[in-house]
């Protein structure tokens, strides 16, 4: 078996992210592109357990722009930010495998959590319905102009 750090499809981690139920695995299924797995009881934020680094950030910087340097405060803040979410994303899921009674947290609780609170979707894992196409909801200002414009194509 590989060890944390390294990325594998076949990983599983065992997460005590449920108050107390320490038999939730995190299953990675190849998906993500990090390869390590933080439980929330530790804070730490040594290189073993951080999922995005000093070094990747700085390349991520570069890609958006090569002139940028961010100031290491930023860098901080910007680690602790990414951290914090995908500790928030796996307690979520681990929540929503709790609720559906299942032992293993799948792509589908990721999913919901954020579809529904980040609106988000992850490339590559369609869900098995088909969204329907949600419209804007038309105001009254549009619809007079609507009607401007056919009153004036009438005239014509």
């Amino acid at each position: 078996m590989a060890s944390p750090s390294q990325s594998s499809p076949a990983t599983a981690v065992t997460a005590n992210a449920v108050g107390g139920s320490s038999g939730t695995k995190v299953s990675t299924g190849g998906s993500s592109s990090a390869g390590t797995t933080s439980s929330s009881g530790g804070s730490g934020t040594d290189s073993a357990t951080q999922l995005l680094t000093k070094p990747r950030l700085q390349e991520l910087v570069r890609e958006i722009d090569p002139t940028e340097q961010l100031d290491e405060e930023v860098e901080e803040l910007l680690l602790q930010i990414a951290d914090d979410f995908v500790e928030n994303t796996v307690n979520a899921a681990c929540l929503l495998a709790k609720h559906r009674k299942v032992p293993k947290v799948e792509v589908r609780d990721v999913q919901l959590h954020l579809e529904r609170n980040w609106n988000m979707w992850i490339p590559g894992f369609g869900t098995d319905e088909l969204r329907p196409y949600k419209r804007a909801t038309v105001t009254e200002a549009h619809k007079q102009r609507l009607a401007l414009i056919r009153k004036a194509i009438k005239k014509y």
